[in-house]
């Protein structure tokens, strides 16, 4: 256990940082998750309306540096390929 004050107050920091890390990740894959089964589920018209509203949860979580912004990129451009492969 910490025994000087800094250190008790980075635990508590580490902590609070922690859970909101966890409720906007679990936000963003929440989001990723409805997209893939409007996909899985041949629904253009969902698929269309969720992508915009799911690339802004993914590009906020990566300006938060809760993920890399690699990550986002890939995320973003692989989410957007498939609701464009299935507008042909």
């Amino acid at each position: 256990m910490a025994h000087h004050k800094q250190a008790k107050k980075r635990i508590r920091q580490t902590e609070t940082r922690r859970l909101r890390n966890n409720a906007w990740r679990s936000q963003m894959r929440t989001g990723i998750k409805r997209l893939r089964a409007a996909i899985e589920a041949g629904d253009f018209e969902t698929a269309k309306t969720l992508l915009p509203a799911t690339v802004s949860i993914v590009n906020r979580v990566s300006t938060k540096g809760v993920i890399h912004a690699n990550t986002a990129s890939r995320y973003v451009s692989r989410l957007s390929k498939a609701v464009a492969a299935m507008g042909k």
